[in-house]
């Protein structure tokens, strides 16, 4: 690892929910953003809103609207990346199923458990590597991933994203061992319930919401923004010696 003059944000899922409220966050306090995101042609023109308001603060966005899963992707981001200038990495790619292990109408399969199991959990260690490998991360960079309350409930058709939230902590807890030689810092934020466009996909989320809501000490549910505070939080120099934390963010709610 070695110094960078400049700091950079790369955010893997950034174009919507947690990850672009953390893009516009760390922007605001002048890093430069890079974005992987998977979005259709109508969802782009309010995207590029989006990111021209994070230009506003003289940083520079690029971004990539390509398969984040996909070998070719890493290596042609990677590629237009300076070596020792990645800060920060963020994990935010909400790709799953969302089916019950079982019914009489449909049941999971093994391949849609492998396949949310790569995008929510082990693409984050995919990307590491390669970073890594390419001398990319600067001295002492943080790497985040989001996880939830579900990595240890049982929600409606929350089977295979329960279990890649689990395996998510899992390679949390052995990166921040593997990878501190390495200067890396690794933590998981667990928000609490969050209105976000995947929260609002999980069947019965609206019932959710309202039992989060009373549960929660305030009354109220977590925002995107209480979350990206977070992990403004996690990305000062004062946090160096946070290390293999699942940090909660959700105001008390996972007390009750």
């Amino acid at each position: 690892m070695r110094k960078h003059s400049h700091k950079t944000a790369l955010i893997l899922g950034g174009s919507s929910g947690l990850g672009l409220a953390s893009a516009h966050k760390l922007a605001s306090a002048g890093f430069n953003i890079v974005i992987v995101h998977r979005d259709r042609k109508n969802n782009i023109p309010t995207f590029e809103t989006e990111v021209e308001a994070m230009k506003s603060y003289k940083v520079s966005v690029k971004t990539y609207n390509k398969d984040a899963l996909k070998e070719e992707t890493i290596h042609n981001v990677l590629a237009e990346i300076e070596a020792g200038s990645i800060s920060v990495v963020i994990h935010s790619i909400a790709k799953g199923s969302l089916q019950p292990l079982y019914s009489e109408k449909e049941s999971l399969s093994v391949a849609a458990i492998t396949i949310t199991l790569q995008a929510m959990a082990t693409s984050w260690w995919q990307w590491t590597s390669e970073l890594l490998k390419q001398n990319k991360f600067s001295e002492n960079a943080k790497n985040i991933a989001f996880t939830s309350e579900g990595n240890t409930k049982v929600w409606p058709g929350y089977g295979a994203v329960s279990a890649a939230k689990a395996t998510l902590e899992a390679l949390m807890r052995q990166m921040a061992v593997e990878l501190a030689p390495h200067g890396v810092t690794t933590n998981c934020i667990q928000a609490g319930t969050t209105l976000t466009p995947s929260f609002k996909m999980i069947p019965g989320s609206e019932t959710l919401a309202q039992l989060s809501k009373q549960r929660n000490p305030f009354k109220k549910l977590t925002t995107p923004q209480n979350v990206a505070d977070a992990v403004w939080l996690l990305c000062q120099e004062e946090a160096t010696w946070i290390n293999g934390i699942v940090l909660k963010v959700d105001g008390g709610e996972s007390l009750r």
